[in-house]
């Protein structure tokens, strides 16, 4: 059997990447060689930092010894729910991680109060940004910010971030590169700020909307309205009519459909229903339903066999709101 001496280094390089990022630095001081392998840029291309209440101190230290120009993407968590005197993310810190950090692209921040810390601090490289469990100003994402705030952003998350709300999603239209938004349990949003919204985003090729109060219907109507060339689909099923998934008949970009439980009304379509309207989109080959309770049951075999050209997945609902999207 070989030892962990005998593997190559791209092997241990593999098997390191599947550490705590603690681990990866106590590894380093068992020999030179180890030392080399964890100084390697590759092993610090995507950074988690969520299993652990971070120091500004060592955040810092890491910031500066291991990621700088390695780090493509970072999960960090925040202290929101540590107490009044715990460390909070600072400018300071958001700043230098643009500065040192110049091929940073995704972001994702969980449990993080931002409500002193100004968008202007965020990384301008960014082609993705996730907030879950967070808390914002009300100047953030405000159309008079600075059009020259995040122009690379791609993809937004907002998952579960309590005081975003229609003067919010108005203000999204800036971010021109934007062609993914995930809005998850942002119950300020209002029927009226979404459709007059989507209005100015059409060039959204995914949208989800996920454990909102926003009723199904009305969220598939104003994307029928102003999104016709998007690709792709999630919502939560609550509100759901068969007339309102017949709003999205002939969309002609729609590729994939997610339709996620657990509020089934009375009023939700039928397998058959579901097989009418999903005839009607020329391009749709992904017809996914969550939390339905229709896995290994008498619907998920008419699905299949009334939509052959898709590829039509039945499963419960995700156990994490939000980490599954990606």
């Amino acid at each position: 059997m070989a030892a962990l001496a005998d593997l190559p280094d791209s092997v241990l390089l593999e098997i390191f990447s599947y550490l705590p990022v603690r681990d990866r630095i106590r590894i380093s001081r068992v020999c030179h060689h180890w030392k080399r392998l964890v100084d390697d840029r590759w092993l610090w291309r995507h950074v988690d930092l969520t299993l652990y209440t971070m120091r500004p101190k060592v955040m810092w230290h890491l910031l500066r010894r291991y990621m700088a120009s390695r780090l493509h993407s970072l999960r960090m968590g925040g202290y929101l729910f540590s107490g009044s005197q715990a460390p909070q993310l600072s400018p300071a810190l958001l700043r230098a991680l643009g500065d040192k950090c110049p091929n940073l692209k995704r972001l994702c921040l969980h449990v993080a109060d931002l409500s002193s810390v100004p968008i202007t601090s965020l990384p301008s490289t960014l082609q993705t940004l996730e907030l879950h469990s967070c808390e914002i100003s009300m100047a953030w994402l405000l159309r008079e910010q600075d059009p020259r705030v995040l122009p690379l952003l791609e993809c937004l998350v907002l998952d579960r971030v309590p005081a975003f709300r229609d003067e919010h999603l108005q203000g999204l239209p800036r971010f021109r590169a934007l062609r993914s938004l995930v809005l998850g349990g942002t119950y300020r949003v209002t029927e009226t700020g979404l459709d007059a919204s989507l209005q100015e985003l059409s060039y959204l090729q995914r949208l989800e909307v996920l454990g909102c109060t926003l009723p199904a219907d009305s969220t598939l109507r104003a994307i029928s309205r102003h999104l016709r060339g998007v690709r792709k689909v999630r919502l939560t099923v609550g509100g759901l009519s068969p007339q309102g998934l017949a709003l999205l008949e002939g969309m002609p970009a729609l590729e994939s459909l997610c339709l996620q439980g657990p509020l089934i009304t009375p009023e939700m379509p039928t397998p058959t229903q579901i097989i009418s309207s999903c005839l009607t989109m020329p391009k749709l080959r992904v017809l996914e339903l969550q939390g339905l309770g229709w896995e290994g049951q008498e619907a998920e075999q008419i699905l299949c066999r009334g939509l052959p050209h898709c590829v039509v997945i039945v499963r419960p609902s995700p156990k994490e709101s939000m980490d599954w999207w990606m």
